[in-house]
């Protein structure tokens, strides 16, 4: 069995934030294939990913989609899709937009997150919002990092707005520019992995069917 195919189906049998109380039930969602070079890591699921059992299946997902277009990464080769915290973690007090996984949700699912990164090994990760870019590039303002890269040894970071949250924060002329130059440097960097030797080819996960199978998901690193 592929292993990354074998990482999903533990992902998906997690439970161990809805076992800490911090979600009523777990319902994990992750999508993408071995053979991808550019790995998107967002924030948490949404309630409509809870349906479809893919990432970014909502209205955010439609600005994502857009977003790479633009970069000239077309619905044919969407990228690995993942997030901080992979269950939907509900409604944020007052039922306006989703809440915010806790430190201890994303400490929970950290393990998760290293495990499917060092088995995909991307090239360019895109960060979407604040708890991805605190995640991978460091505290700081979200417009003092959209529209700029870092190279690591092994990869590039991108960060991006989280799509959930871009319109008000493009309603700024200034950040509406800085989102150009960030769909510009991804367009940059998709053009030269089209120049790398393709991946040895294996089974793709697509992540459309949820997976009910039982493991224990305490072994997460080891994946």
């Amino acid at each position: 069995m592929d292993r990354l195919e074998h990482l999903h189906r533990r992902i998906r049998a997690c439970t161990r934030c809805a076992d800490a109380g911090y979600i009523p039930f777990a319902r994990p969602v992750v999508a993408g294939s071995s053979l991808d070079r550019i790995a998107i890591v967002g924030q948490a699921p949404g309630a409509i990913e809870l349906t479809t059992g893919l990432p970014f299946s909502g209205r955010s997902g439609a600005i994502l989609r857009r977003w790479l277009a633009e970069a000239g990464i077309g619905d044919d080769e969407l990228p690995y899709r993942t997030a901080i915290t992979k269950c939907f973690p509900g409604k944020a007090i007052g039922g306006v937009g989703d809440r915010r996984p806790s430190p201890a949700e994303a400490k929970l699912c950290a393990p998760w997150l290293e495990a499917e990164l060092e088995l995909l090994r991307p090239r360019v990760l895109v960060l979407l919002g604040t708890m991805a870019i605190d995640r991978f590039w460091g505290r700081v303002a979200l417009e003092d990092a959209v529209g700029h890269r870092r190279r690591e040894p092994s990869r590039v970071l991108l960060p991006f707005p989280h799509p959930s949250g871009a319109s008000r924060w493009l309603n700024d002329s200034g950040h509406a520019r800085l989102l150009r130059r960030a769909i510009g440097l991804l367009r940059l960097e998709a053009a030269a992995l089209r120049t790398y030797p393709p991946r040895p080819r294996g089974p793709r996960t697509s992540g459309l069917t949820m997976q009910s199978a039982q493991s224990d998901c305490g072994d997460a690193g080891g994946a």
